[in-house]
């Protein structure tokens, strides 16, 4: 194969891509899904569209899936400011809110839970027991969460953090502080 058409095939199959990403992101707009300008959807899974807020400039992988676990509500509860990037794999599973700021780099297969099942009852299985504890989730500006990171209820990220690839969050981390491990704890400080 010439390099010539190598080149030909690869811009052929971009351009087909972005008008994909294209037609994509006007379906979940007339579904409800609020997505800023220049921000294109990839494939992903949305339970209630309007629950989804995207800002300006996003760049989203493949595989999403932005699970509001509930009947339906006025929303939006996912709420994912200008610039931020989301990787592949990543899950909202949000009864409250889960809210991320400016710039903010996710890495693939991070997680945001913000409840937990119920426990008080144990003539009922726990999967059965929604009144679990709930609370929201927020991220400042320019949070960077590595690879696998999981993010549980309550939780606060400061503006300019960064949670290192696998930790689990359970408690809020202050700006510009390197947290990590299971159950996440500071590493150190950002110059």
């Amino acid at each position: 194969m010439s390099a010539t058409y190598a080149r030909a095939v690869f811009r052929l199959r971009a351009q087909a891509a972005a008008a994909a990403a294209q037609l994509r992101t006007a379906r979940w707009r007339l579904l409800g899904m609020q997505i800023g300008r220049g921000t294109l959807l990839p494939k992903v899974e949305v339970t209630w569209p309007h629950q989804v807020s995207l800002g300006e400039e996003c760049v989203l992988e493949p595989g999403i899936f932005f699970k509001f676990d509930g009947i339906h509500a006025p929303g939006p509860s996912i709420v994912v400011h200008d610039r931020v990037f989301l990787g592949a794999g990543c899950e909202f599973n949000v009864r409250r809110r889960v809210e991320l700021g400016d710039d903010c780099l996710i890495a693939s297969g991070c997680k945001f839970i913000d409840h937990d099942h119920g426990t008080a009852r144990r003539d009922l299985p726990m999967r059965q027991q929604l009144e679990g504890a709930e609370a929201p989730i927020l991220l400042g500006a320019d949070v960077w969460l590595g690879v696998n990171v999981v993010v549980l209820k309550g939780v606060t990220i400061g503006p300019g953090a960064i949670v290192a690839a696998g930790a689990v969050v359970t408690k809020s981390v202050p700006e510009f502080e390197i947290w990590g491990g299971i159950p996440a704890r500071k590493l150190g400080t950002r110059p």
